[in-house]
């Protein structure tokens, strides 16, 4: 850890400009401040050294001998200093021209599309530089892990809860409905389908770690907290194989509104109505760091998240 007699790198600068221009009017000048406040500075300078910087005469103001020392060893400091702050800015570039985004499978079928298009029309309006935009589909605990790792600069995941250890907002919400075919007795039922009936009912499901299957889990849970589920008539990866098998006649199963929507307008898949259970849930934007998504193009994705909904 370094001492308290070490100078602020805007300290070093000072320092700098005087053994450059050669007095502390003209260093004034360069750095845009008035002497007597440069003065000042050095003096504070000087109070944390512990030693004389600054020899000051009727001709001006000229660098002791231990000043011009540390004003050497300063210039290597105020070297690696500029380094530093060129690589931070070309970071800072291209996490602003490209970032990695993790999105859950219903997220990033559905809705990433439109929130792409709307990023890119709000750049191209106000003049700025477009995103790229690198997309991975997969399920809402691997986006999790994806965003906890670093391998995504944003998450979205579906879900009854918000994951541990990210920050998150709520950017939309969705609706989970229970389909089949329309050959299933549900679909030609009157009566309302009970959480019993469904928890009792072997369904096909996505894999687990999905956000669908587990809000449809926590929802029934919540309806019936002591009564056991059924286990899956099927355990398959993703929503079009949901669908497909569904449709194919291996059982109900539960899946986004977004993603049966044209299945239900078109006939191949009938909306079956449940009574008392909520199955409206969350979508969340997910990311690192603090409350506040970091700035940028991350920041405006989620911001145009919420407005297009």
């Amino acid at each position: 850890m370094l001492s308290s007699h070490v100078p602020e790198l805007a300290g070093l600068q000072i320092l700098s400009a005087v053994a450059r221009t050669g007095s502390l009017r003209m260093a004034a000048a360069e750095l845009g401040v008035t002497q007597q406040a440069l003065s000042q500075r050095v003096r504070a300078m000087e109070s944390r050294v512990g030693i004389p910087l600054l020899a000051r005469g009727p001709r001006g103001s000229l660098l002791t001998p231990d000043g011009r020392l540390v004003e050497q060893w300063a210039s290597r400091v105020l070297d690696a200093a500029a380094e530093l702050d060129a690589g931070i800015a070309a970071l800072r570039m291209d996490r602003a021209g490209h970032i990695k985004v993790a999105a859950s499978l219903t997220v990033a079928g559905h809705l990433m599309p439109r929130w792409m298009v709307a990023l890119r029309d709000q750049q191209r309006l106000t003049g700025r530089a477009l995103t790229s935009v690198e997309l991975e589909a997969t399920n809402s605990v691997a986006v999790a892990e994806a965003v906890g790792r670093g391998d995504a600069d944003l998450g979205f995941v579906e879900g009854p809860r918000a994951p541990r250890g990210l920050r998150s907002r709520t950017v939309a919400r969705d609706e989970l409905l229970v389909v089949v075919t329309a050959g299933h007795p549900w679909a030609r039922r009157r009566a309302p389908v009970t959480p019993a009936e469904l928890a009792a009912t072997p369904l096909v499901t996505r894999e687990s770690g999905s956000g669908t299957r587990e809000a449809l889990a926590a929802a029934l849970t919540a309806a019936l907290p002591d009564a056991a589920q059924a286990e899956p008539v099927l355990e398959l990866t993703g929503t079009a194989s949901v669908k497909s098998a569904i449709t194919a006649g291996a059982g109900p199963g539960a899946l986004s509104s977004l993603a049966v929507a044209d299945d239900i307008t078109l006939g191949r898949l009938h909306a079956v109505t449940v009574t008392g259970l909520s199955l409206v849930r969350d979508l969340r934007a997910v990311w690192v760091g603090g409350s506040q998504p970091p700035q940028g193009a991350v920041r405006d994705l989620i911001a145009v998240a919420v407005r297009t909904q």
